[in-house]
């Protein structure tokens, strides 16, 4: 029997809070393409930065069932609409997850340091002007400033400092997000990192990536901090190779917001 996820029609709504889109259903089509992993991973506990509707931690709940009692499962988004839409989604679908409203997981850091093995985030990513960034309702879940990364660039240290040694970070971005560089600057800090999903519509390129620490980048990078260099270029080429040079973005006109 196929793994569930959160059926549409049980996903909750409101005028106020992004609904299930392209970038939802590749999140979630990257986490069922790596629920084997997952579940040999064994995760205790599980996050998702910016909820919206509920869609991804409810599947998430979901596809790891009964296969993975005692999982703790925490949602975060800034927007109170999209708390009490998830709360409404996880019901209908009887799982549950501790929902907190706070801008990315500010409340969380010293409770949840080092200790989320598995956290997943579909950040606000359409490049917009810098004002927009932080807008109340729905725009907040997509409005991401110039190039799309400044929600981007201030979730990322903070993945570093909630995952615990074992933890696995999975991200949606788009290809004007530059994210070869931002694997680059995950690389920096000890994490390897893949494209689980890659998918491409009239609007935009998105990639699914997890990142995961890596010993031997650790390694290096503490080498190349001693010795000054920079990061080699092969490991430079690697990145880059992953990503096909599109030039998509996802326009706030789209009907899926």
């Amino acid at each position: 029997m196929s793994p569930k996820t959160a059926q549409i029609r049980l996903v909750s709504s409101h005028p106020e809070v992004y609904e299930p889109c392209d970038d939802s259903f590749a999140l979630v089509d990257a986490l069922l393409a790596d629920r084997t992993n997952i579940l040999a991973h064994r995760p205790r506990l599980c996050l998702e930065v910016g909820c919206g509707s509920g869609y991804v931690i409810a599947s998430l709940a979901l596809m790891l069932g009964q296969e993975l009692p005692g999982v703790y499962y925490f949602a975060t988004d800034i927007n109170p609409h999209a708390l009490r839409v998830t709360r409404e989604t996880l019901d209908a679908h009887a799982v549950d997850a501790e929902l907190m409203c706070m801008d990315i997981a500010s409340g969380l850091e010293k409770r949840l340091a080092g200790r989320v093995d598995v956290m997943v985030v579909n950040p606000p990513y359409v490049p917009t002007p810098d004002y927009e960034v932080g807008s109340e309702g729905i725009a907040s879940a997509w409005a991401g400033g110039e190039n799309g990364r400044s929600v981007i660039d201030r979730i990322l240290p903070v993945a570093d400092r909630l995952l615990s040694d074992k933890g696995w970070l999975y991200m949606v971005t788009l290809t004007t997000n530059d994210p070869s560089q931002i694997c680059l600057l995950m690389r920096k800090k000890g994490y390897a990192s893949r494209i689980v999903v890659q998918r491409s519509t009239e609007e935009e390129s998105l990639h699914i990536i997890k990142f995961w620490r890596d010993s031997d980048i650790q390694l290096d990078t503490k080498e190349n901090v001693t010795t000054n260099k920079s990061v080699p270029a092969r490991a430079m080429d690697s990145l880059v190779s992953q990503f096909p040079q599109l030039s998509f973005w996802k326009g706030t006109n789209s009907n899926c917001l």
